[in-house]
């Protein structure tokens, strides 16, 4: 469905209004200040500490079965060590005398490498232990600090939601009834603007955006409202303090 072919003075009005109800807008995410930020960053930094958590008590396991895997072998060369032992009661001639004597110093040195692997793991474990300790801690003051401001965000959200929803809907309505090109434009220079003002009233012949002086003659040719005149400082639309006092503030 085509929209309806305003005049010059309607369109002002149209983006005028539309101006005011997006500014309403733009003050209640200002109420709302960088809160839904922290949050979503917060949310993000919880899921990359739970992540590394994940990674250090799997790599604190490893080294738990490493441990567990060389008292094991320990177990194992002193039960040789004890049956070697045995049988040098039994040998017949110092070839067999040699050989068992040889392999209980194997596993006599086995045994020593196996205390220093076990020993190197119980330095790891500790050092991931208090790694492990600070993440835990630091990740639950970031869960307390998300909680808190999930509270103050929805007590701003319960506060606003309502004006919120009906003014969205309020700026839908009435961007139904301006042109694409202006709306475009209009959308563009709102973008550009912390404060989001695209369409700004000429006060004390200035520029109620950027407040560069106007010249006399493009004042008038505001006024006749013959054309929609934009800055040609800042690009803001400019009207005339006369279509501004036509919409209730």
């Amino acid at each position: 469905m085509a929209k309806k072919e305003l005049s010059v003075h309607e369109r002002l009005v149209e983006l005028f209004k539309l101006q005011q109800i997006d500014s309403q807008l733009d003050e209640i995410q200002v109420l709302k200040g960088e809160l839904p930020i922290e949050v979503s960053d917060l949310e993000d930094e919880i899921a990359g500490l739970e992540t590394r958590l994940a990674k250090l008590e799997e790599s604190k396991k490893e080294f738990d079965t490493t441990i567990s895997q060389h008292k094991a072998h320990m177990k194992e060369s002193e039960a040789l060590i004890a049956r070697y032992a045995k049988q040098l009661d039994d040998v017949k001639n110092n070839r067999e005398y040699e050989a068992l004597t040889k392999e209980i110093e194997l596993q006599k040195l086995d045994i020593q490498l196996s205390e220093k692997r076990i020993a190197e793991a119980d330095v790891n474990i500790d050092a991931k232990k208090e790694v492990i300790k600070a993440a835990k801690d630091k990740l639950k003051q970031k869960n307390k600090d998300l909680e808190n401001k999930k509270v103050e965000l929805d007590q701003i959200i319960a506060k606003t939601e309502k004006e919120e929803a009906k003014l969205k809907k309020k700026s839908t309505s009435h961007r139904k009834t301006i042109e694409d090109r202006l709306l475009k434009a209009y959308d563009k220079v709102r973008t550009s603007y912390r404060n989001g003002l695209a369409v700004v009233t000429v006060e004390r012949d200035s520029c109620g955006g950027c407040f560069n002086k106007i010249p006399p003659q493009l004042q008038l040719e505001i006024s006749l409202e013959k054309k929609v005149i934009a800055c040609e400082h800042c690009g803001r639309i400019l009207i005339d303090t006369s279509v501004s006092e036509e919409v209730p503030a």
